[in-house]
């Protein structure tokens, strides 16, 4: 047997570019060397994904304290509060709006402090007043400011809470006052305008009448009641029943005097056209044609519905004022108390 021939010395070939290099791969020329007194325990643990400046698993409550005590983080808070802020804002006023006529309600709190004492004035002496005619800029009508005869909410409103609390306190004088009176007394007087409210809405869809008179306006003209009651009451106070039923004979005079030459005015306007809006049908039938006979009919008949409306309104409030005040009054001696409401 022959010797076997040794094995060929590899010889790499020149490398072209475009041409993967042959044969086998180079040894190695190096060698891994493991230290052996290398510690691998003592490395500390590295940030996995965590980015500088945030937080890491490791950092303590301090670090995060101070991190959140740095002008940019607080500014960047404060931002992002605002912003929010802002959303939930519009959020409300968005969903209020769909329910309240805020914008509506801006007119009739449109008052100031002259306003108000010279509306006070007119409701309690309206004999002397000779211009009743709400005033227009264009379309619209002017804020209760600049214009005396424009209805308001204002003094409703301030009249309603002044009542509540004059009643707790002639209650308290004649020892019949609880912390429920205070209660009974607020939603009484609130169900009764409420129920007056609705009485007056349905009488004018009943009877088909139409006005350009708003339900805000009804509900304003309602509340000036409480003026009456007030100076009633007052009166009733210094000088017992005889003071209350003298001031209320007075006042309420002046306040279906100060009624009927209000709205006269605003009611009786529905009837010279057909362009007012009726409480009956958004478009009255009459309205189709200003040249057939039913143009004529709802002058006559309309404007005797709205002056029957206008005694109803006149002659309800101050029955609603005796009634809401007539068992606040003390009594005579020897006379029962009236009931509490």
């Amino acid at each position: 047997m022959g010797t076997p021939a040794p094995n060929p010395a590899f010889s790499p070939t020149a490398y072209s570019p475009g041409y993967a290099p042959t044969g086998p791969p180079p040894p190695y020329q190096e060698s891994f060397q493991l230290d052996a007194n290398q510690d691998f325990n003592t490395h500390a643990p590295a940030d996995f994904g965590f980015a500088g400046g945030f937080p890491s698993p490791m950092t303590s409550p301090a670090q995060i304290s101070s991190m959140l005590q740095q002008p940019v983080v607080q500014d960047m808070a404060i931002q992002y509060g605002n912003q929010l802020a802002a959303q939930g804002k519009e959020a409300v006023q968005r969903e209020l709006h769909k329910f309240v006529p805020v914008s509506r309600l801006r007119y009739y709190f449109a008052v100031d402090t002259r306003y108000v004492i010279r509306k006070l004035m007119l409701i309690v002496f309206p004999y002397t007043h000779k211009e009743w005619m709400v005033k227009y800029d264009q379309d619209t009508p002017v804020q209760p400011r600049y214009d005396i005869n424009a209805p308001d909410l204002y003094i409703p409103s301030m009249g309603y809470v002044t009542y509540v609390l004059l009643a707790g306190f002639m209650l308290g004088l004649q020892h019949r006052f609880s912390p429920e009176q205070i209660g009974i007394q607020a939603s009484s007087a609130l169900a009764y305008i409420i129920f007056e409210m609705l009485l007056y809405l349905v009488t004018l869809y009943v009877t088909n009448t139409s006005t350009s008179l708003k339900t805000l306006d009804l509900l304003a003209y309602s509340g000036y009641k409480y003026t009456v009651m007030i100076s009633s009451l007052l009166a009733g106070l210094l000088a017992g029943r005889t003071g209350y039923y003298c001031g209320l004979l007075y006042s309420s005079c002046a306040l279906s005097y100060f009624l009927v030459k209000t709205l006269r005015l605003q009611l009786l306007s529905g009837s010279q056209g057909p362009e007012q809006p009726s409480y009956g049908f958004p478009n009255p039938p009459y309205a189709a044609n200003p040249y057939s006979d039913a143009w004529d009919k709802p002058t006559p008949g309309g404007t005797k519905r709205r002056v029957y409306f206008l005694l109803f309104v006149a002659i309800t409030q101050p029955l609603l004022c005796w009634w809401l005040t007539y068992h606040l009054v003390a009594s005579p001696p020897g006379e029962g108390a009236g009931p509490a409401r």
